[in-house]
């Protein structure tokens, strides 16, 4: 039988990713870094024995909730409330946060509102210093700041008004295809400014002048590690098929596309798996055998 050249086993977390020509990733099981540019062309197989550890309290779960987290997790804490997803809903302000001092580090802090290409033009927001990952993350080929605001709700009141021009969400089998035409965002953030500038002026008449900054920085082009494009977009699930295996033909997001399709990395955070990377395709491959 094929021996591989890499084998380890832990939980899966978020692939770790650098902006280079093309981006850097790390695929990290357990507290392995398996750096992933290198294993294109690859054979690779995952295998998912069915252990899920909360990412916070480490509590066996039988399902994740919200990328990793136990159901009681997922019911408490700050980083699983609903204004992670509607940033515009936050209430920090109200006194209602769940743990005030997550609030303050997470989201009481300068946040950039951004337009991305990543399968066409869409607005986004993101804590100052996730600049690029968050980019690089959605899989953008292009993104340049807009604007920086004090807060992640003030970012996310920004983006409602943005919302009623420009998308706010990724196609991400659009993305994964390769094929996404070019926009000029210089031009497309001087026409969203000059869109929004009422909705601006009102929230600076509400939270202070300098609580919304326009950005003039350029912005940053990206390109991935990928070899083929695929045509189709067949997307592999743990939770129903625990054994993936394909040659690894390229790596963009929180995606790996594999010839027999493409998974995302990070849906599956806190998963207990093992990789396995083989110079060529192994004959009987055997779930967690050893």
């Amino acid at each position: 039988m094929t021996e591989p050249v890499i084998d380890v086993q832990g939980p899966l977390r978020k692939m770790p990713a650098e902006p280079g020509a093309p981006v850097l990733y790390h695929m990290k099981v357990g507290e392995t870094r398996v750096p992933l540019n290198d294993l294109i062309g690859r054979e690779l197989q995952l295998d998912f024995g069915g252990e899920i550890r909360c990412v916070h309290c480490d509590r066996l779960t039988r399902k994740s909730f919200n990328q990793g987290y136990c159901y009681p997790c997922f019911r408490k804490l700050a980083a699983c409330d609903s204004c992670i997803v509607s940033p515009e809903k936050c209430h920090y302000h109200e006194g209602t946060c769940r743990e005030p001092a997550w609030g303050e580090a997470h989201c009481m802090v300068p946040h950039v509102v951004y337009l991305a290409n990543s399968s066409g033009l869409k607005v986004g927001i993101t804590r100052k210093n996730q600049v690029p990952t968050r980019w690089i993350d959605q899989g953008a080929i292009a993104a340049i700041p807009m604007l920086e605001v004090a807060t992640r709700r003030l970012a996310g009141l920004v983006e409602v008004l943005c919302k009623a021009y420009v998308a706010d969400r990724t196609n991400w089998r659009a993305m994964l295809k390769g094929d996404v035409a070019p926009v000029d965002l210089e031009a497309e953030r001087q026409r969203m400014l000059d869109t929004i500038e009422a909705g601006l002026d009102q929230l600076r008449a509400e939270h202070g002048e300098n609580a919304i900054r326009a950005v003039s920085d350029s912005g940053l082009s990206l390109a991935y590690p990928v070899e083929v494009w695929p045509t189709k977009i067949h997307a592999h699930n743990l939770d129903k098929t625990p054994q993936v295996a394909g040659r690894l033909e390229g790596v963009k997001g929180q995606y790996l596309i594999l010839d027999s399709g493409v998974i995302n990395i990070r849906k599956f955070t806190a998963y207990n798996v093992r990789l396995q990377v083989f110079e060529a395709r192994p004959q009987t491959p055997d779930l967690f055998s050893s």
